[in-house]
Order: C-alpha cells, then structure tokens, then sequence
C-alpha cells in the first residue's frame, strides 16, 4: 500500500506573504518575472510563453527565477486580483505550452499547488473558478506517479479547510485524478476513503453532495469481484449507517470471499466492520467477526492489513470479553487469531505499530548515482531539483512494484531535463534493473527445474463458503509423483476434484492432458454387474479385451473374481478395481485420493511399485500412510494459508524444510489438539470392565449371492475393557464379522450371538460417508437434530435384528395367543420393562383391551414366543435413554463436537456437502458417540484423518473407559492401543491376546473399592451425609445373637435397639 506523505515545504508566515506582495517582482539575469504581472493581458500572455520557451533551453530555469515563491506570492496577495489572475494564467498557459515536467516540481514542492487551492475561494468568482481549472489541468498532465505527492495537499483541504468553496474545488481535482490517474489513486484509497465518509457529513449541502459523488468515482476503482456488486450497499452504509449497517453486513456475511483482498478493498470494507463491532446486536458483531476472519486471510501480506489493525483489533477484543454467547465468543476469538497471525501483531491492541517501510527517494537516488558511475558519467548535481523529482516518482513506482520498462521510461523526460548524457533512455533502463533487483532479494527463487510442463497456471478455488486457496500458483512435470499435503479441510481433495471438472482456471483441457480421478465411486444401481463387464463398459478406458483381463489379473482378479458381481467385493478389492480402470484410461496425470484405504500390506507395496514405474504419467497423491506416501513421492505440493508450495523431494525432506509440518509423519498428539470420547453409563450386573456384554457363538454366515460361505464357526466375546484390532487381508470377512457383531446383519449358518440388554454400541463404518450421503445438505446440527429427534437412534431401526423376516412374523403370530386366567389373549404389542432377579420381564397389551389389562411376562417366555425383536426393541430404547442424559440442542451438540476437533462454525452454519474428508469423518465420530456408547467399532478409521487427528483419536481411545473394536491397516494405529488381536483369514478367526476366552468377571470393580463410598451432593451442591449402614456378615450376626443370650440368661435384660 502507498503511503501518502505531504511534501516538507515550510508555510510562509502572513508577514512575509505581505511583503512578497509589496515588493517588486522578483528581477534575474535569465528572465524578468515582473513581466508576468504588467496590466495589459495580452503582455502579461507573452511574457508566459517566453517563460515556457526559455525554459525549453535552460531546464533550470524555474528555479533560477524562483518561480515557485514568484507565484505563491502573487496567488496570496488579497489587493491584487490582477497579480493572482496573472498568477493563474502562467500555471495554464505553461502547461498549454508542453513545459509540465520542469513545473511539476514547481507547484507540488513549492507551494503553488495549496496556493491555489486556496484560491479556490476568491470572491472573484471566475478567478475561483479559473484557480480550480487551472489545477485539474495541472493534475491531468502531470505524470500519474505524483498523485501521492499531490494527495496530501487535497487530502488535507477537503479536512481541514475553514471555506466550503476550497473543499469542493479539492473534490474536483481528486475527480480528475480517478480518471487521469486511477491505478494510483485506487491504490491509495486507504488514504481516501476516511477522508470522504467524514466529507459526506460536512454541513455544508454542496460539500456533501460533492464528496458523495467523488466517494462513488473512488470506490468505482476497486476491483474486487466479490464486493463489487455490493459498493452501492457499502457507500448507503456509510451515509446511512443507523439503518444500513446491519443490512449490509447480513449482505456480506452471505458473501463467499475469494479473490485476493488488496488495501483498496480493505479501505471500504473496514470503516463499516468497525462500526458493525458497535452495534447492539450479538448476532451483528458475530458476523462482523466471520467477515473479518474471512476476508483475513485473503490478504497477501502483512503490510497491506496492519494499517486497518487499529481500527478493528481493539474493537474485536472489547467484545471478545463482553459479548455473552460463548460461541460466537469463539467465533471473535477466532477472528483475533487470524488478524493478529496475518498482521504479525502478537500482542497489544495494534493502536502503537510502527510505520511500515517504504521504499524511500534516498534509496532511488543512491541506485540513480550508482547507474552513472557504472556507465563513467558524472551523475548530476545533488541539489538538482528534476533529479530529487525523478527519484520521488522512482520511489513511487517501486512501492507499488510498477516494474515495467514502459513505466520507467516516463522518467526520461525528467533525466534529459536534468543531464542530457548519457542517453537518458540507457540511463533510465539501468535503473529500472537496478531497482528490480533491490527489490527481489528477497523474493522466492525461482523453478526452473528442466521436464515438460503438463501444467503451469495461477488460480483460486472455494468450495460452499470456505475458501480453499487464493492465486495459488500449480506447475507439474511429467513424470513427477506429487505429494498432496495439508490439514485436514485445507481442500485436497476439493482440488483434485476441481481439477477432474474443469474447475481450475488455466489447467489444461482434457484434449490437451489426460486426467484420472481414482477413487471406488461404484454406483448401487451398479452392483450386480460383473467387475469384467464393469470395467469393458467404461468407454473412457483405451484398453481392447485381452488389455482389459492383463489389468485386472495384475491387480489380482483371476477368473473367478472376476465373474464375481461389484457389489460383493470388500473395500479393498473396490480399490484395486480402481486402481485396474486407472491403468487402462492411459492417463498423463493420475489424481490418488487415499489410494491404501481398505489395501492390506501386500497391495500397498504393489501400488508403491506401480507408481514408481509410471514415467511418462504423472501422479498428485492425498495419503494419511505416510510410509507409502514418504517411499512414493517425488516432490511436495503443501496447501497452507490458501496457497500451493512445492518442495522438492519426499514426505522426509520436506519435514525438514517445514518442521511444523511434522504432524504429517508422526503420530504425536499436540497438546492443544484433543479428541474426547464420551464415557459410558454403568451397566446393570457389570461390575468389573472384564465381564463379558457381547458373546458370539459357533457363528457362521453366507452371503445370499455367494457361492462359498464366508464366516465359519467364529466364536468371541467382548468387554468394556477390550481393545481389538481385527486384521486380515482384502476380503477375509472382517467387515462382515463386525456387521454381525453390531446387528447389521445376522448370522445364517448356525450360531448364536447374545448381548447384554442395555449395551449400546456406536459403529462407524467402512465407507464411513454412507452415513450422511443422503444429507450432505444438511448442516451437521441439522443432522444430529434429525437423526436423535425421536431420542432413538434412527439408524438402530434399520438394522436386521430390527427387522422382521416373514418366517419370525409367523412365529411371532402363532405365539402371540396368550392364556391369562383361563381367558384367551392375543399380544398386541411390547411396551415397557423392569428388572426382574437377573433378568426383566416386559409390559404387554393385548388386542381389544384397555391399558389397564396389560400384564407382565418374564423375557425368556417372550423370547419362546417369537417376540425377541420386540423385546431388542424396548432394550435399545432403555439402554439409549442411559446414554441420552443430555439435551438434544445446539450449544450440546457443538460442545459433543468440539471434543472431536469440529469448529461450531461448521457444525451450526454449514453445509457437510461442503466439508472435507476429515471433517465429514470427525462428523460420523461425533454422531457415532452421541449415545454414550459402551462399545465403540470403527471400520478403517484411518481413512481420511491426517496424522495430527489420528493420534488426537488415539489418546481418546486409550483415555476411553468403554470396549473398542477396530478395523485396520495401519500397523501404527494398532500397535499403539490395541492389546488384543482377531486375525482373519478365510473366513476363520483366530483370536490372541488379552481377554480374548470367556471372561468371569475378574478384574477391579468399576465402582470403586471395596466398602468405599463417594461422596454425595444435592441440587445446590451441598454435601449429603452417607448414612448407609454398614453390611453384617452371617458371622457377625451369630456373635450378636450369642452375646443377646447370655444377658438375657444372666438376667441382665437385652436393649431394644440390639
């Protein structure tokens, strides 16, 4: 951003102006000034363009004659109208004549310009009038890079000035700048735009109509597409700001920002945010906060927000600590952060910075000097006053990074004027390189890595209302494997799909490039098809017949397999035939997203290998294995702050460039970055965590299309203190096995599986997006308020021990007569339960009769009775009204969120559709442990959590008091929690570790020790006396009864209360 400074030039006192005026004009050896005063006008007129012309041979001589002082005099004299006309006519009729380089200085430097300004004012009108054409003619021929030179004055005028005709005449000038200067003056808007909301109050109707006018030509120049359809709004906001601000924001807040956020911008926007941080509304203030993080971290640089610092940090935090909504706290606390990390204000209020550094006209004239002496010229003198000019101009120019020769060479006018050898133009050209070179030192070295370009192209990408990146540049060579890497949500796989759908500006067609998106997006209308006939119908793929088989053979399909339908392949299998389709598309660029999920060892060290040998195809890889990612990638492509960075080398070079980014390959969990997973209520009969609430046995399964079975006589158990990895290759059964654990589907081949009656289980999916696919419109509030709204678990209603087969409805049919009292009933429906020794017995009603005829059958009669899915029913809805002691409303389901590292700004006002990966994932999480479940089972985990998120699950676990089972790949995700293992390998398990046989309960109660008590409190949080009485044993009891005897023989008596 410019910084505009007024010129040191020192005002002249009233005494001397006076006797400016009373003395004779100004006598000299090269030109008689007072010939510019004389009555007669047409004299006056040609004494000017003798001026003009003299000066053509003698550049030098304004100075000479000091015409600066010679005018300023005259423009001041109130007694002379005939000097301060005369005054005018030589500014207009210089100009007229070509000879604006050498006045420039004259009347910015000199004072002509606040002179005649002032005149602005003459009671005389057509000399006010003449005094305000005369500057907007200066203004217009004058070299655009002096416009920061001449703002000041303006600036101040329109201010400070005690005549309205002053302010309005400074308006006009500034008009004329926006068109004969806009880049410039757009550039200093920051400058401007204060300056005019203040104008558009002044008192004065011609003054406020002006600067309304001049306010609407300004902002015109701000090139932002994302507020420029909004600039109609922002200005009403600033001349009606009781009634608009609030709107205007509503506006805003709606408004996904992408384009990068310049000063000009930040300049219109902030005069209204601050006044937005005002308003009495929370809900106001907390959008003001979401614009202000939003619009943050579009900014390029330090520089171009720190001067808006001031005006917006101490507001933000005088409401972060009196603002009453704990989230939108959060949401203001958020937007601190950001502005504070992108203006590199770390502490304070931002009211004392320091001025920011500018390239300064010292700098240009040191590398101007340096030029002569490198071509063995003398450089002019150092008073010269073109020269210290040209160097302004110079500094101006390179402040705004104006870099091109055409620019520079507007400077050589100023050069000849000065010193006519060497040739102005070579001496004008040097400078430019060595100016450039200043400042470039800094500056990113460049790639110029030898290879053909597949793509090279700058670009922006939002996804919903998140910003992804922001003029992020792209260059890929052929042959190179990238490595995609970033937190989770920074948009990896939002680009990567972008990329597929063309939505990246710049990169290549798929004419020109060939582009594979590999990821198992088998549709369900698909899955009865053949994987031979699935691949051959893609008319995308290149390979003939014999190719089509050599593919899918290499990655494992042989003839059986592939006559298998799509539909009952595992998720690693779904993933090699992805991998197959991508081999046979023959494409240049190959995008991977998570390319291991649902691979065993043996297929990841296959696709390592295979990726490696593409030389000619280049490949951009998302992965969390970072084992396979660190022994495949050639390069690094890190997404952070909204831009793309390429390292060259693998995941461990990179790690060393960036040491931040070391969460990317360790599973470390940081401190300010926890998961917590709810704990579980108690269970009744479940005194120690080794008593077993899940037991299967002798269990075996087939799938109805499948010719072989794929479960056989599976027998375990689970506890609250289990942690079990269950591992196996590609299509060993392991989903299938958790799916029956969790009632998802049920055994078909003898066996049984019994479970505790109010044990609650979350499960979280393979496909862990199968979840929420069908309400990825939905925000993830909106989601949870759906799926709890009934205080049951809507998914639970679904599963197949919930549904009833047709041969369980007879059975339920035929057992539903019931004889009570010797009268015949028939069971309508099972309604309510209560503990009965060591089991329950169920509230029933029966068809044709009042409530009041219910009765109560033991469960085991029920069961007999073909009602055990009634009776499952009525123990889910009681063991999930254990879990649910918590309301279901906002500010719980943000806080149940934050515990898995979910922002309320996503879980309240956006859209999953627009989530990531990871995001969507800690969603499914979230949902999974709302109940408080005792078991939690996670089918491939890893899949789309990043490493940071990945130990942060891992503390969770292992700080967990209920049982986990966990489905994996990952040998370091296991190995550190997992103390139990369920090896699976065609269709048999093979259990290890601890607790894996039948346990009895041993182990350390969960209530505490023996005899100890805790401690009580009622509502006001008082400590209750424990006045429970301590148990007798049979033994003690004897002893006492003994001891009553022999008083009572002794004649003593015996006390009642004994």
């Amino acid at each position: 951003m410019v910084a505009v400074t007024a010129a040191a030039v020192p005002a002249p006192t009233p005494e001397a102006l006076k006797a400016a005026a009373a003395a004779p004009p100004t006598q000299n050896a090269a030109f008689d000034c007072t010939t510019l005063f004389v009555a007669d006008k047409a004299a006056r007129e040609s004494a000017v363009h003798a001026l003009a012309s003299a000066s053509k041979n003698d550049p030098s001589l304004f100075a000479k004659v000091d015409l600066a002082k010679v005018l300023v005099a005259a423009l001041n004299d109130k007694k002379n109208a005939t000097a301060r006309d005369a005054a005018i006519e030589a500014v207009k009729i210089i100009i007229a004549d070509g000879e604006i380089k050498p006045l420039e200085p004259v009347v910015i430097d000199g004072g002509v310009l606040n002179a005649l300004l002032e005149t602005a004012a003459d009671k005389a009108k057509p000399t006010a009038t003449a005094a305000v054409e005369s500057v907007v003619a200066f203004v217009q021929a004058m070299s655009p890079w002096a416009t920061v030179l001449v703002l000041p004055t303006l600036l101040t005028q329109i201010k400070t000035a005690g005549k309205w005709q002053v302010k309005t005449g400074s308006l006009s000038v500034l008009n004329q700048l926006v068109v004969s200067a806009p880049i410039q003056t757009a550039k200093a808007t920051p400058e401007i735009v204060p300056v005019l909301s203040d104008a558009i109050w002044d008192t004065k109707a011609d003054v406020k109509k002006a600067a309304r006018e001049t306010l609407t030509k300004v902002t015109a120049l701000i090139s932002n597409k994302d507020i420029e359809r909004f600039i109609p709004a922002l200005i009403n906001a600033l001349i009606n700001p009781e009634k608009e601000v609030p709107n205007t924001i509503q506006l805003l807040s709606s408004t996904t920002f992408v384009s990068e956020v310049d000063s000009q911008t930040l300049s219109l926007m902030v005069p209204l945010l601050s006044r937005g941080l005002n308003e009495k509304l929370t809900a106001t203030k907390r959008k003001v906060a979401v614009i202000v993080d939003n619009m943050t971290k579009l900014v390029d640089s330090a520089t171009t927000v720190r001067p808006f610092v001031p005006k917006l940090l101490p507001g933000l935090i005088k409401i972060k600590d009196t603002i009453g909504d704990p989230e939108a706290r959060s949401v203001v606390d958020r937007a601190i952060k950001t502005l504070r990390e992108i203006s590199q204000v770390p502490e304070g209020d931002g009211s004392n910075l320091p001025p920011l550094k500018v390239v300064e006209a010292s700098s240009t004239l040191s590398q101007f000097n340096t030029v002569y002496k490198k071509l063995n010229a003398s450089a002019p003198a150092s008073g010269n006053v073109l020269v210290g000019y040209a160097t302004r101009l110079a500094a101006n120019m390179s402040q705004l990074g104006a870099f091109e020769q055409a620019t520079w060479q507007t400077l050589t006018p100023y050069v000849a004027l000065a010193q006519a050898t060497p040739e102005p133009t070579k001496v004008v050209d040097e400078w430019l390189l060595r100016c450039v070179n200043a400042a470039e030192e800094d500056a990113e070295e460049e790639d110029d890595e030898e290879g053909e370009d597949l793509c090279n192209t700058t670009f922006s990408l939002a996804y919903g209302a998140k910003i992804l990146l922001n003029t992020a540049h792209m260059r890929l060579k052929r042959g190179h494997r990238y490595g995609l890497c970033g937190k989770n949500g920074t948009g990896k796989s939002t680009l990567m799909t972008a990329i597929v759908n063309g939505q990246v500006e710049g990169f290549p067609s798929p004419d020109v490039v060939r582009t594979f998106y590999v990821a198992h997006d088998i549709d369900g209308s698909e899955e009865d098809i053949t994987v031979h006939d699935w691949v051959a119908a893609d008319k995308r793929l290149l390979g003939t017949p014999e190719e089509i088989v050599q593919a899918l053979e290499e990655v494992g399909f042989d003839a059986d397999r592939r006559k298998q339908s799509i539909g009952a392949l595992s998720g690693g299998w779904k993933m090699k035939l992805a991998l197959a389709r991508a081999m046979l598309f023959k494409a240049d660029i190959l995008l991977c997203d998570e390319p291991t999920n649902h691979l065993d060892v043996v297929n990841i060290a296959w696709l390592e290998n295979y990726l490696k040998g593409l030389t000619h195809c280049t490949s951009i890889i998302v992965s969390h294995d970072t084992a396979f990612l660190n022994n495949v990638i050639t390069d690094v492509l890190h997404l952070n702050r909204f831009k793309l960075r390429r390292y060259r080398g693998n995941l461990e070079a990179f790690v060393k460039a960036v040491p931040e980014a070391k969460s990317y390959y360790t599973l470390e969990a940081a401190e300010d970055y926890k998961f917590k997973l709810p704990d579980p209520p108690l269970l009744d009969g479940v005194k120690t965590k080794e008593k077993s609430l899940l037991k299967m046995r002798k269990i075996g399964f087939q799938y109805p299309t499948q010719p072989v079975q794929q479960l056989y006589d599976i027998t375990l158990q689970v506890s609250l203190s289990s942690r079990v990895a269950v591992l196996g290759p590609n299509g060993s059964g392991k989903s299938t096995l958790v799916k029956l654990l969790i009632g998802d589907m049920e055994p078909n081949k003898g066996g049984e599986i019994w479970k505790h009656p109010n044990l609650v289980i979350g499960y979280v999916a393979q496909h862990a997006f199968h979840h929420i696919d069908k309400h990825l419109d939905k925000t993830p509030l909106d989601y949870m308020l759906w799926r709890f709204q009934t205080g049951e678990d809507i998914e639970e209603l679904h599963k197949a021990n919930r549904t009833m087969t047709a041969d369980e409805e007879k059975k339920m049919k035929e057992g539903a007569l019931y004889v009570f009292e010797g009268q015949k009933r028939t069971i309508e429906e099972v309604l309510n339960r209560k503990k009965l020794k060591q089991s329950y017995e169920y509230e029933v009603s029966f068809k044709g009769m009042s409530s009041s005829e219910n009765i109560w059958i033991p469960r085991d009669e029920l069961v007999k009775r073909g009602f055990e899915k009634k009776v499952i029913e009525v123990d889910t809805r009681e063991a999930q009204k254990a879990g649910m002691t918590r309301p279901l409303v906002r500010r719980e389901i943000e806080k149940h969120f934050a515990d898995f590292g979910l922002e309320p700004e996503f879980v309240s006002h956006n859209n999953m559709r627009g989530l990531s990966g990871g995001q969507k994932v800690k969603i499914v999480l979230g949902a999974a442990t709302w109940r408080r479940p005792h078991v939690l089972c996670l089918d491939e985990p890893t899949n789309y959590l990043d490493r940071e998120s990945l130990a942060a699950l891992i503390d969770a676990i292992k700080r967990f008091e209920g049982g986990v089972l966990i489905i994996t790949h990952s040998r370091d995700f296991s190995e550190s929690i997992c103390t139990e293992v369920w090896a699976m390998r065609d269709g048999r398990l093979e259990a290890s570790g601890h607790n894996w046989v039948e346990g009895q309960g041993a182990g350390p109660r969960i209530d505490g020790k023996e005899g100890e008590q805790e401690d009580q409190y009622d509502a006001m949080g008082n400590k209750v006396a424990n006045n429970k009485a301590k148990k007798v044993t049979a033994n003690d009891a004897r002893k006492a009864k003994k001891a009553r005897m022999a008083k009572k023989k002794a004649g003593l008596g015996s006390d009642d209360e004994e």
